[in-house]
């Protein structure tokens, strides 16, 4: 029984001190007749919208360093892909990927749960990360039938 107890005892002391917590929360006022949700939001200032819907690019090159910055928090490092917040299908092994026109038109536009980066990277970062993503992870698509992607690619895309 006393292993049992020594498991216990942490949850109790981290439930206590998540109760603590929220008893230092500031109340949340509800108009009269209107479901209580503990669920809070973030109202951002114009500036502060703006900077978050991409007032500037990203500024890393080559696809991989692209892959690192922006895709690996969704898809995951080793391209086998998610499931939590959302469904982050894996890149790996994706017979998907064997024609550049699919991923660069994902990258471009998004789809569902994947949002559309076309306004914050260029044409060659697409077309390098798209390359990357193509020639990793177990696929071997950039020798293959369809080739490299290619800027002028990215930008007939956007069209």
């Amino acid at each position: 029984m006393n292993p049992i107890k020594t498991t216990i005892l942490p949850f109790a002391l981290l439930a206590a001190g998540m109760a603590t917590a929220q008893e230092n929360l500031p109340p949340v006022e509800v108009p009269e007749g209107e479901p209580v949700s503990e669920f809070r939001t973030f109202d951002p200032t114009e500036e502060e919208f703006e900077n978050f819907r991409g007032a500037g690019n990203i500024p890393h090159e080559g696809g991989e360093a692209v892959y690192n910055a922006v895709c690996s928090g969704c898809h995951m490092p080793d391209g086998q892909g998610a499931v939590g917040a959302g469904e982050y299908p894996a890149l790996a092994d994706n017979e998907l990927l064997a024609a550049p026109g699919y991923p660069i038109y994902m990258v471009v536009h998004g789809q569902a749960a994947m949002p559309p980066f076309g306004s914050l990277l260029d044409d060659q970062q697409i077309a390098d990360v798209v390359n990357y993503v193509r020639s990793h992870f177990g696929n071997d698509f950039v020798e293959g039938e369809f080739g490299e992607a290619a800027p002028e690619d990215v930008a007939a895309t956007r069209e």
